[in-house]
């Protein structure tokens, strides 16, 4: 522009006109002053997006790292249209689309790989009996539309191309409810327990409340387990299960259980209550999507459906047995892949 000739027209000069930031005409520099106008002049912005940035925007929903305004950058480049980021966002939600990330595997450290190659071989005189007294716990979250990709389910996932193509889109819900729950089963009984609305997983809840109500009483039971004497705790080293007073307080009340020291964490595919969680997930989401209007998105529905599937569930010994003898399986898994993720 400055090469025109026309001093006075500056970059300060043509975001007045435009009625943009400053940056925004930096950014754009290079344009002659005749196609800023054309394309800025109607209050500084693209009316509609044209066809061919709707095909951008909808190919970069399933795609890792597309952000707004990274596909905003990709449409400039492509398309030379400014599109800002808003306007993406806003054509995202009435579409029902919304950016899909794989979260990365669990794995963080090689500190992390030898712990599992450990953990294989200190359970490697185990058998499928010796395995038949683990009792393995684990909290989520059910949503009223489930997240892509999301907790029990993202962990399966070792690539998007392994994920189904509905699966990467979800109608976007707006302050959509979800409920919290805890689980934990044996070879006899699965027991279950829906957080309280407002409660958090925090330590002092689970010591107060998982803890001491619900899995102290259901392990000492004779009814639950094969035998109260050889029965072990399982959990999933959340910050509230890994804390000190947790693990003392399992002491103190005589619970055998793997403690930090035993059990590495961040292992979906050797926790087997991982598995309950997706299925309760899949088999409540069709729940509700039989829901008519409305009600499919009332926590209270949301909350019916994970009760009664829940009370149907507490029985399946069949499907407990098969879980807790896939362990000898799932960890020659992991020693075949070297410690890493498996396709359990």
């Amino acid at each position: 522009m400055a090469d025109a000739g026309a001093t006075f027209i500056n970059r300060q000069w043509v975001a007045e006109k435009v009625h943009r930031p400053v940056q925004s005409v930096t950014d754009w520099w290079q344009k002659p002053y005749d196609q800023c106008f054309a394309d800025y002049s109607n209050g500084g912005r693209k009316l509609k997006l044209s066809q061919a940035s709707q095909d951008i925007i909808r190919k970069a929903s399933d795609r890792q790292r597309k952000s707004c305004s990274v596909v905003a950058k990709e449409i400039a480049e492509k398309q030379k249209e400014y599109v800002i980021r808003r306007a993406i966002n806003n054509y995202r939600h009435r579409e029902g689309l919304k950016p899909f990330h794989v979260i990365p595997k669990p794995l963080k450290s090689e500190t992390h790989i030898s712990d599992r190659l450990w953990l294989c071989d200190w359970l490697k005189d185990w058998t499928e009996e010796d395995f038949l007294h683990l009792a393995p716990s684990d909290e989520f979250y059910v949503w009223v539309v489930r997240r892509p990709n999301y907790q029990n389910d993202r962990i399966w996932a070792k690539s998007i191309d392994d994920i189904e193509e509905d699966e990467r889109y979800r109608g976007m819900v707006k302050n959509q409810p979800c409920i919290g729950i805890f689980v934990i089963f044996t070879a006899k009984r699965l027991h279950w327990l829906i957080k309280d609305k407002g409660e958090s997983w925090t330590g002092q809840y689970f010591r107060d409340i998982i803890l001491t109500e619900h899995v102290f009483p259901f392990v000492k039971n004779e009814e639950n387990v094969i035998d109260p004497d050889e029965v072990i705790f399982i959990h999933d080293k959340a910050p509230c299960m890994r804390a000190y007073p947790t693990q003392h307080l399992l002491q103190d009340n005589d619970i055998k259980f793997w403690g930090n020291d035993i059990w590495p964490g961040n292992l979906p595919d050797l926790n087997v209550a991982e598995h309950t969680g997706t299925i309760i997930k899949d088999e409540v989401e069709k729940k509700m999507l039989s829901e008519p209007g409305h009600s499919r998105y009332l926590e209270e529905t949301l909350k019916m459906h994970i009760s009664d599937f829940l009370k149907n569930m507490e029985t399946d010994t069949d499907l407990f047995e098969t879980l807790l003898c896939s362990y000898p399986s799932r960890l020659r898994a992991v020693k075949n892949a070297n410690g890493r993720h498996t396709d359990y």
